[in-house]
């Protein structure tokens, strides 16, 4: 959320205001943010014709890509071995042309010793914390403690009903159909179904919908999005495992879920002595606020 204090000598137009201030947003992004209630003057929904004066507040919970430029790496942390970045919704993390948080990142390291390497992925759909080697050592010794379940990764995400009980660990194997790009979770062990396991617990509810904070314990592929679903509450936004009225109507292109949280455990190599026992955790996404304000339901 990007909260403004207006500051104007004379009553202004709540959008000849906001494009002033921020104007790479462009008018048809700010039109898109108001059908989609992501723009609130002293808490209340109002058209952009409304007249802002010095001590009103806006409140706009928009994604922060909307006020980057288009390719724009936003790093969390970063030292001669290791990149830790914030993904927004909707970039891939590698693909063979075009945009990509990869191709972002080689362009960042454009005239350094770098050399970005992807230690695990992201759907394109979801936002939050990326993390790259910048050397083969580094690459080493990141794979290994994700395969040895030493990076312990936590999300947020709105999932559409509410989970019961509220608080629970899921289990079950991760069937996965290639041909068809999916997964399903079923009850019994086979040759394309590997053991699952997810942590949840609910952080808040609003009408329709709960936020959660998710531990994957396993990281298996759409393993947060295809559990979920599986007990009748997927994420909003998920077009894949989702309730696609359901997105339509409040408006969520891309899933409600954000890799927020990476936890380091202390760690003896050199290399990686900058994350050695460091928690890096993201600010809230927009829609987390606007679930635990009851404003998004």
């Amino acid at each position: 959320m990007k909260r403004i204090c207006v500051d104007s000598s004379s009553p202004v137009r709540l959008d000849k205001y906001l494009m002033n201030q921020l104007p790479q947003l462009g008018l048809g992004r700010l039109n898109k943010a108001l059908r989609e209630n992501k723009i609130k003057l002293n808490g209340k929904k109002q058209p952009l014709s409304t007249r802002v004066q010095t001590g009103d507040e806006i409140c706009l919970y928009i994604p922060d890509s909307w006020l980057e430029g288009p390719d724009s790496l936003r790093f969390v942390y970063r030292d001669e071995q290791v990149w830790l970045v914030n993904k927004p919704a909707g970039l891939p993390v590698d693909a063979p042309e075009g945009d990509s948080l990869l191709a972002r990142a080689r362009k960042a390291a454009e005239g350094t010793s770098a050399q970005p390497r992807l230690c695990h992925r992201l759907d394109t759909g979801t936002s939050g914390l990326v993390l790259l080697a910048c050397t083969d050592r580094a690459e080493t010794l990141l794979t290994d403690l994700i395969r040895r379940r030493e990076l312990q990764k936590e999300y947020l995400c709105v999932t559409f009903g509410r989970p019961d009980p509220a608080a629970g660990v899921l289990g079950g194997y991760l069937s996965k159909d290639a041909q068809r790009g999916v997964v399903r979770i079923v009850p019994r062990p086979g040759p394309a179904a590997k053991s699952v396991e997810t942590r949840y617990k609910t952080l808040a509810v609003s009408g329709r919908l709960a936020l959660l904070q998710v531990q994957l314990i396993t990281g298996r592929t759409h393993q947060i999005r295809a559990h979920m679903a599986s007990i009748g509450c997927p994420i909003l936004g998920d077009s894949k495992y989702g309730n696609n009225a359901a997105n339509r109507e409040l408006h969520f292109r891309y899933q409600a879920l954000c890799a927020w949280r990476l936890y380091f455990p202390k760690l003896s190599q050199p290399e990686l002595a900058g994350v050695s026992g460091q928690t890096f955790e993201l600010p809230m996404p927009w829609y987390c606020g606007q679930v635990q304000r009851g404003e998004l339901q």
